[in-house]
């Protein structure tokens, strides 16, 4: 999935680890700041970091224990992000339900909230998830 046309484009190259979905979040919040409405940004920024969290904790790297984060912003202010790593083996990321107790699995239900599409790419050098935000007005709340 690509957006249709990109008016500024962007990628970082973060650790597969932890601090890799904080170092990918400063690094959107840096660029986009003054883009997108804040909003939207949030938004971006918290899809961003699910997506990232998934990446760490599901999938392996790729090579140079990596993962690569990329972003673009339509002419019309739809944001794309897209994660790739190493993939995950199997399983597809999907959304899946998670109890009120529950300590994880409720990554993808934030991105399925927040974005307004999201999906999966495979291909000979891992997986890609990506989302698009800005279609449509989005909330938590």
């Amino acid at each position: 999935m690509t957006t249709a046309a990109a008016q500024r484009s962007w990628h970082v190259v973060v650790p597969h680890h932890a601090r890799g979905a904080r170092a990918a979040r400063h690094r959107l919040t840096t660029e986009l700041a003054g883009t997108v409405p804040s909003a939207q940004l949030d938004d971006v920024v918290a899809v961003t970091g699910e997506l990232v969290g998934n990446a760490v904790r599901h999938a392996r790297a790729l090579p140079g224990g990596v993962i690569r984060v990329a972003w673009s912003v339509s002419s019309g202010g739809v944001v794309e992000v897209r994660v790739t790593d190493g993939g995950g083996g199997q399983v597809r990321p999907r959304s899946r339900p998670a109890g009120p107790d529950a300590l994880d699995g409720r990554g993808l239900q934030i991105v399925s909230k927040l974005a307004d599409r999201w999906g999966v790419e495979h291909d000979r050098h891992g997986q890609s998830v990506w989302a698009m935000l800005g279609e449509h007005s989005h909330s938590l709340a």
